[in-house]
């Protein structure tokens, strides 16, 4: 069955921001491994450490979810299998404050915040609104594709 997904050579992933079933990042992993499948990922990677992140908190791997998505599932359908199958079940409160913290995870370690701060400078060096990840990624999904910082 052939997949369908977006052509990450010629548009971004969703947003980190984007959320389903409450879980930002997810949307993103699920373009990204969709893209990875039908070859056209482009330079996005799936299991990166940012869906690693995601991967820990549910307790799954990245090929159990990548076999998921390789049956042609839609985003609820690949949901529901995760909901079913993640060796840390996590409620509501859990999954909104975990996508919280994502949000608005900022660099840590010298060696984070000198990658994070080189990454800020080559794609919005006047940009004074990127604090978080998140934030770096947006932007670099937009410059990427011909947004003006």
């Amino acid at each position: 069955m052939p997949i369908s997904g977006p052509d990450l050579r010629k548009q971004p992933p969703r947003s980190p921001r984007v959320r389903l079933g409450g879980y930002a990042v997810l949307p993103r992993m699920l373009d990204k491994g969709r893209a990875a499948l039908a070859g056209k990922a482009g330079e996005y990677k799936f299991a990166c450490p940012l869906d690693q992140r995601f991967l820990e908190f549910v307790g799954l791997t990245g090929p159990a979810l990548q076999k998921q998505l390789a049956t042609g599932k839609g985003d609820g359908d690949v949901l529901a299998w995760i909901q079913a199958n993640a060796k840390h079940p996590r409620t509501e409160p859990e999954i909104l404050a975990w996508s919280a913290w994502q949000e608005s995870r900022v660099p840590g370690e010298a060696d984070s915040r000198e990658f994070f701060t080189e990454l800020h400078k080559k794609y919005g060096p006047k940009r004074e609104d990127i604090f978080s990840w998140f934030d770096l990624l947006d932007l670099d999904d937009y410059v990427s594709f011909g947004g003006k910082a």
